[in-house]
Parts: structure tokens; C-alpha cells; sequence
């Protein structure tokens, strides 16, 4: 061999050489293989990784993963590598002795003349001094944002609360906002009044868990009074703080069963804290945290801080629940049955509007009067308390005194607004009153309104009439009154009586939702009934959050039985 040939060779060599004794970390995977195994490492690899070229070759590099490793960054590598192109990331890794580092990964595919991809180069560096620097540079910076994002958490807890109508709802929200924020799994458990656990709901932070926690809370969940960090916290005094502590695994199989031992094992056991959800005057019950792997001191203050704020917030649901349930016992007991009187058809409606205890002052009332006439009446209250609901009473209780004496609706609605201004019953209140007389035809009706919107009088065809006469100020203004209406009611016809709450919403004004309502009375069927009458209408005008109270009365002309 010539020297210009021994140069040449030289030359030759100087690329392997100089990847041979590289200071960085390489690796050649046969991409043609199954599962891309290791067919060449460097000297750099074995001295980063601690792992010898014996030891590596023919497997896949994910022996270098481990407990840490970001399932995530593990994704975006094999997605990178089947879409045939190159991919640099940071993860993290594990020597061969067990200890962790951050690789800066580089994997690079080598293609043929065909284009076919052949290999894979990878480097690795190892960044761990970068990165450990980096990150407890964003921990200073982190510390005012962590604060912020417990305040913000704690924040939307609370208002999330104070939307709910129901109890369970209420406990139920608790539940699905603060576990995944803080833990791996865990529950809301909240008890009755003789401090019994009632009600349980599982929530964990990955979705393929939820199967496993369905089943959990499906066993009896009286393992819940055996747990002696539940029954601390239960029993607990005003200064408790909740803390982690780490879940007695020998302990468990005493105070479970073998189906609820292998649900727990399943969702995963680590550490634990139970919080206490304490209220004005005892603790409704417990928000029990598991985290596999820890708490971070972050949710460990969340936590302490949620347990009185949610506590507080559940206890504002319930006592809002029982004043609502007691101001519908206290309203409906003053609502009237609808008494069978021969030739009509009558069925009636009250719903009370979706807002917590905010019950109105809406009524009906259907009265047989001595002469043979039947009162007809619908009002509305202005206010939403328990005020407005007892002073519909003493309305309703006015106008049937005046009704049975057999005075005019005008005359009866006069008496009744000097009573209600003379004596400063009410604010104000709307109300229509209707003296119904039947004839072999159909009824003579005899009306008047004071501030209320016009009954609908719906003919056989479909015509609707609106009853839109004999209009007075509201009861409880001064102002003109007397005036009275009059209607024929053909037999077969139907008379319809509401308050505004029925067709009045935020996006749509009084005046469109009387015109859809009588659209909507003339699609019915000639030969509905009173009671499919007011079914149609409450199914087409009354929402799941109904905003207001509503009240409504339909009357229909029977056809004499042959």
C-alpha cells in the first residue's frame, strides 16, 4: 500500500473514530426489528447510563424508564419514531444503579435509497444540573402563582356550590372539583342528622379508574365508621388540621372486605388526609384524599383551608332546602283542591320557580259560590320569601269573602285593594277575578283585572281570544278601578288563567310570551281535555331553572252527555 493510500484510510476512519470516542452519549437501534432493539452503544452510553453494551443490546431502550418517567413524553417519542421522523425531547431516565437523571434525548431516523427507514441513531445528554436549576428558578416564581391557583380553586369551589339546588348536588360537586386537583382518589362522605354516614361519591383524576370507584361506591359503605382517621375527624373540635399520614395496609383487611380491600388496592394506596367538613355547629362529614405518591405542601394547605369554606357552603345548601321545603309546605297547604263541579273541566298548576328558597306569592282558586256562580281567580305577590307566601294567603282568604257575598269582580277587586293599601298588607300584587255562570250554551263571564295580563279564551278551531278588558292598577297602588269585562264561553271552548311567571323570561318580554302562548293554545287539539291542556302549556313554557312562579288555572265548558 502506497502512503497516499495509508492517508486515504486514515481519513476514512476519522468519522468512526470520532463518534467511537465521543463524549456524548450514543445509540443504534435496527428499526427493521421488532420493537427497534439496541444494536450498538458507545462508551459514552455505558459511562451516562451505567449500563454495559452486553447488557443492552438486542432490547428496546426502555429499560431507562422508570417511576418518574413522563407517560406523556413516552407518547410523543413512539408517535415521532412511527411517523418516520426525527424527535428531542428532555425525560427522565434511570441508571442502571436506580438513580434518576434528566436525558436530553435526540433520535434521529436512517433511511436507505429507497427511502425505507433502516435505523435509528439516538444521542443522550444528560441535562440534570440544567434542569434542576431551571426548575428551582420556576419555584420562585411559582410560589405567588400557587397561591393564586389555591385561591382560585377555592373560589370556584364555593360558587359552585351556592349554584346548586339539592343537597346531594352540592356534595356531589364538592367532590368532582377538589379530588382532581389535589389527590389520585378519594371521596365526599357526608352524614344525617344522627351523624350516620348516608351518602357517598367516589371521584378519581384518571378517567379509567372510574369503573373501580363505581363499584366502591356501591358496597356498603359502613367501612367508612371503622377507618379511625374518619371517626377523628368526625369527632374532631374546631382547631383540627388535617395532615397526611400514611395508610395503614396491614390494618385495612380488619376493617374492610375482601371485595372493598380489593377495590381500595386497586384505586391505589399511598398517603392520605381526611378533612373534616365542619359547619356553624357540627361536622357533616369528611373529604377523604388518597395520593399514591404524596401530597405536595401545596394541597396540604388547600386542604386545610376547604374543609370549613365547603363545610360552611354545605350547610348553606341545607338550611336554604329546609327554609324553601317550609315555605312550599306553608304555600301549598293555602292552595286550594279543585272541588267537581258538574259541566266544567278544571285542572290547575303551581310550580315554584328553580330559585333556592325564593318562593313567591302565586295562586288559584276555584269557588263555588251560593248564587250558583263559580269564582275564578289567579294572582301573583310581588316578592319571592316566606312574606310574600303568607300574604298570599290573607289575599286569597280577602277575595273569597268578598266573592261569596256575591259582589261584581269589579267591586270585589276595589274592596280588596282598600284593605291591602289601608292596612299596608302588600306591596303590590296582580290579580284577575272571573264570575263564571253556566248556561245550556256555555257560561256568561263577568272580569276584571287589576295589573294582571288577560286570561285566553280558546274557541273550537283554534281562535284564541285574549280576555284583555276591565284593566286596574295593581293591588296596593291608588289608582282607577271598577271597570269589568264580559265574555260568552261556548260549550266546547277553554278558558286559560295564568301569571306572568308562565310566559315571561329574561330573553323574552311579557307581551312575546302572551303571543306564543296564544299561539300555542290555538295548536291544541279541539278535543283536549283541561288537564291535556295544562300539561301541553307547562311542558312548553315552564324550563328545569324556572325563574318565577307559576300559577295555572284552565276551565273548559263541558259538551252535555247525551
Amino acid at each position: 500500500m502506497s502512503s497516499d493510500d495509508k492517508v486515504v484510510g486514515q481519513q476514512d476512519d476519522l468519522p468512526l473514530n470520532a463518534v467511537l470516542s465521543s463524549d456524548l452519549a450514543l445509540s443504534i437501534s435496527d428499526a427493521l426489528r421488532d420493537d427497534d432493539p439496541l444494536v450498538w452503544v458507545n462508551g459514552a452510553f455505558t459511562r451516562l447510563t451505567g449500563y454495559p453494551a452486553e447488557d443492552v443490546l438486542g432490547r428496546n431502550c426502555r429499560f431507562l424508564q422508570g417511576a418518574d418517567t413522563d407517560p406523556i413524553a413516552v407518547s410523543r417519542i413512539r408517535t415521532a419514531l412511527d411517523q418516520q421522523r426525527a424527535v428531542a425531547t428532555v425525560i427522565r431516565n434511570y441508571r442502571r444503579d436506580g438513580t434518576p437523571f434528566w436525558n436530553q434525548v435526540v433520535i434521529s431516523p436512517v433511511v436507505d435509497e429507497s427511502g425505507r427507514v433502516t435505523h435509528h441513531i439516538g444521542i443522550q445528554v444528560d441535562v440534570t444540573d440544567r434542569v434542576e436549576s431551571e426548575r428551582s428558578h420556576d419555584l420562585d416564581i411559582d410560589v405567588p402563582h400557587q397561591a393564586t391557583a389555591r385561591l382560585d380553586l377555592l373560589a370556584r369551589i364555593s360558587d359552585e356550590l351556592a349554584q346548586h339546588l339539592e343537597y346531594d348536588d352540592a356534595v356531589d360537586a364538592l367532590g368532582d372539583i377538589a379530588v382532581p386537583a389535589l389527590a389520585t382518589w378519594g371521596f365526599v362522605a357526608v352524614t344525617d342528622d344522627r351523624g350516620k354516614f348516608d351518602r357517598i361519591h367516589l371521584v378519581v383524576a384518571d378517567p379509567d379508574d372510574r369503573a373501580t370507584a363505581r363499584a366502591l361506591a356501591h358496597e356498603d359503605i359502613s367501612w367508612l365508621s371503622r377507618a379511625p382517621k374518619i371517626t377523628e375527624a368526625l369527632t374532631s373540635g374546631p382547631g383540627f388540621v388535617a395532615t397526611p399520614y400514611a395508610i395503614d395496609v396491614a390494618g385495612l383487611p380488619g376493617r374492610t372486605t375482601p371485595a372493598q380491600l380489593d377495590l381500595l388496592r386497586r384505586l391505589g394506596l399511598g398517603s392520605a388526609m381526611v378533612v373534616p367538613l365542619r359547619a356553624r355547629d357540627r361536622v357533616l362529614g369528611v373529604l377523604t384524599l388518597v395520593a399514591v405518591d404524596g401530597f405536595t405542601a401545596d394541597a396540604v394547605v388547600t386542604a386545610a383551608h376547604l374543609g370549613r369554606r365547603a363545610g360552611l357552603a354545605l350547610d348553606n345548601v341545607r338550611l336554604l332546602l329546609a327554609e324553601r321545603t317550609a315555605t312550599l309546605t306553608l304555600q301549598r297547604s293555602l292552595l286550594p283542591e279543585i272541588p267537581q263541579i258538574p259541566g266544567l273541566d278544571i285542572a290547575a298548576a303551581y310550580i315554584p320557580s328553580g330559585r333556592r328558597a325564593e318562593v313567591g306569592g302565586d295562586w288559584f282558586d276555584v269557588l263555588p259560590l251560593p248564587d250558583g256562580a263559580i269564582g275564578l281567580t289567579v294572582g301573583d305577590v310581588v316578592g319571592h320569601d316566606l312574606r310574600a307566601a303568607a300574604v298570599m294567603g290573607q289575599l286569597r282568604s280577602l277575595l273569597r269573602s268578598y266573592a261569596w257575598e256575591g259582589s261584581s269582580p269589579g267591586e270585589v277587586l276595589a274592596r280588596v285593594d282598600g284593605l291591602v293599601r289601608g292596612l299596608d298588607i302588600a306591596d303590590i300584587a296582580t290579580c284577575v277575578y272571573l264570575r263564571w255562570r253556566s248556561t245550556d250554551a256555555g257560561a256568561d263571564v263577568t272580569y276584571a283585572r287589576a295589573g294582571h295580563p288577560p286570561p285566553l279564551l280558546r274557541l273550537a278551531g283554534g281562535e284564541v281570544r285574549p280576555l284583555d278588558g276591565a284593566l286596574r292598577t295593581p293591588l296596593g297602588l291608588e289608582g282607577s278601578g271598577g271597570a269589568e269585562g264580559t265574555a260568552v264561553v261556548p260549550v266546547g271552548a277553554t278558558l286559560v288563567l295564568y301569571t306572568d311567571g308562565l310566559v315571561e323570561r329574561r330573553d323574552r318580554g311579557l307581551r312575546d310570551g302572551i303571543a306564543a302562548l296564544t299561539t300555542e293554545l290555538g295548536a291544541v287539539p279541539d278535543d283536549a281535555d283541561a288537564t291535556m291542556v295544562r300539561d301541553l302549556l307547562v311542558k312548553t313554557f315552564v324550563g328545569t331553572h324556572q325563574e318565577d312562579d307559576v300559577c295555572l288555572l284552565v276551565v273548559r265548558r263541558e259538551p252535555p252527555t247525551s
